[in-house]
């Protein structure tokens, strides 16, 4: 009987320790579980990946509700940038191809608190940004948790030279569209908006009369992005402008006197004249806009109109016929009705 209750015992104590085994090993691989995952998926790099990969997919939502995403208006104040910026860039829409993501660094740069390097391409293109993020704690009373110490988001500061509109990634957008009801119209304007960092956008303007070429703009780092979009007179521009200068001056070729009214070109003969003068014109100024402080602006342009006259000399009384050219300059600026036609005026 002894020796069976002691075959009992050793086969206890030998499940007991099998048992404690069993746990410490499960223990050990949960503990190395949560170590790696706080190594990997809940480290400082696995939060800002979350970001990027939200970003890469084009889910907005994802992105904008990690903590620290959102740029509050103290944010922007200390960032020195206007308040209450519209929302209209942080669409799946405007974004472009995020892809080959690749941590490079991830450095503690004080307790809690750390810098994350990542590369990646841009619509092809390479690029890199840092982060800086800042650890809350923990949830699940294991797994790490995080959050962004500065926001990502950048601000796209956009000037749009000579017009009010403007495309990015294909969106169109007026720069008016925040302004008072109430302001004034200018001929150049300004807007800011919130857009997505790391992101590649592509600033331009096309409009039935003006023209700028697009700007591939890579935006990697958080903040202010400045971006001027000048919007230059393009061919139907200088087309038109051409058309109403060369119909105005061939009306005043019309007047048959040696002064046309209210035009550029006109002659003094002290002669006495014999017949109605007959105007032409021999060469007409070929228009160049530049750009003025409320206008489109010609600047002084020579021209030629031809004169055909019979004169007496007041002298000798000879007749003769002048047939000649008479050089003569003109000046004019233009701007662009809110209905797209052209205001021309004579300077």
């Amino acid at each position: 009987m002894s020796t069976g209750d002691g075959t009992g015992r050793g086969r206890r104590r030998r499940a007991i320790l099998a048992v404690v085994v069993i746990s410490a090993l499960l223990c050990a691989a949960f503990l190395a579980a949560i170590g790696s995952l706080n190594r990997d998926l809940y480290s400082a790099g696995g939060f800002v990946r979350q970001y990027l990969e939200a970003i890469a997919r084009h889910d907005t939502t994802s992105a904008l509700q990690l903590p620290g995403v959102e740029l509050t208006n103290k944010a922007l104040e200390a960032a020195t940038l206007p308040p209450d910026l519209p929302a209209t860039l942080l669409r799946p829409a405007v974004l472009g191809t995020l892809t080959d993501i690749r941590l490079t660094r991830d450095t503690e740069v004080e307790p809690g608190k750390h810098t994350v390097v990542y590369e990646f391409r841009l619509d092809g293109k390479p690029a890199s940004m840092a982060f800086s993020v800042a650890r809350t704690g923990t949830f699940a009373g294991v797994f790490n948790s995080w959050r962004f110490a500065a926001s990502p988001l950048a601000v796209l500061q956009v000037t749009v030279l000579h017009e009010a509109s403007f495309t990015v990634n294909g969106l169109t957008l007026d720069t008016r569209a925040h302004a008072e009801a109430d302001a004034p119209a200018t001929f150049s304007n300004q807007a800011a908006y919130l857009a997505f960092a790391p992101a590649l956008y592509s600033v331009a303007h096309s409009s039935n009369l003006l023209t700028a070429p697009a700007q591939q703009i890579a935006v990697t780092k958080n903040g202010a992005a400045d971006v001027t979009v000048d919007a230059e007179p393009n061919k139907l521009f200088l087309d038109q402008v051409q058309t109403e200068l060369n119909g105005f001056l061939d009306a005043c070729t019309t007047q048959q006197v040696l002064q046309p009214s209210n035009c550029p070109f006109g002659i003094e003969i002290n002669d006495r004249v014999q017949n109605a003068p007959v105007w032409t014109i021999a060469e007409y100024p070929v228009v160049a806009l530049t750009a003025g402080e409320t206008t489109f602006e010609m600047a002084d342009t020579t021209g030629q109109a031809h004169l055909v006259v019979e004169v007496q000399s007041l002298f000798d009384g000879e007749v003769e016929t002048r047939d000649e050219d008479v050089p003569f300059t003109v000046a004019l600026s233009v701007t662009v009705r809110p209905d797209g036609s052209l205001a021309i005026q004579l300077r």
